[in-house]
């Protein structure tokens, strides 16, 4: 098991940037695939962004494309989510997971973190 955990979160205003970290236990974090999810009040856990193993590649949703970046140091294993231009409906609880594909799928994630919560003000 993959011990996950979240920091970073906080309270912005409109317009604002903060960058999520997210550190993953295990020797062989290089091969994770590693995801950001978020889940406002009332609402469903939605996809944000995901980063593969070994070739970093990255996928973003369509909601903060252009605003948001995910990028991982496999020598710290930590996984980033930098996010810019934030708006109110940004506010969530942000959590991690660690899988073994890239994916838009919260099925795919094995492991999460108990999530950072982040607030945006208007």
């Amino acid at each position: 098991q993959v011990h996950v955990v979240e920091s970073g979160g906080g309270l912005v205003q409109a317009g604002g940037s903060l960058r999520l970290s997210c550190t993953a236990s295990g020797r062989f974090f290089s091969t994770y695939a590693m995801g950001w999810f978020r889940q406002a009040p009332g609402k469903e856990r939605e996809f944000v962004a995901a980063i593969t193993g070994s070739s970093g590649r990255t996928f973003i949703a369509d909601s903060v494309k252009g605003r948001f970046t995910i990028s991982r140091d496999n020598a710290k294993n930590t996984v980033y989510l930098q996010m810019n231009s934030l708006k109110p409906e940004d506010t969530a609880v942000y959590y991690c997971g660690a899988g073994r594909l890239a994916s838009q799928a919260i099925d795919e994630y094995d492991d999460w973190g108990q999530g950072t919560q982040v607030t945006v003000s208007s």
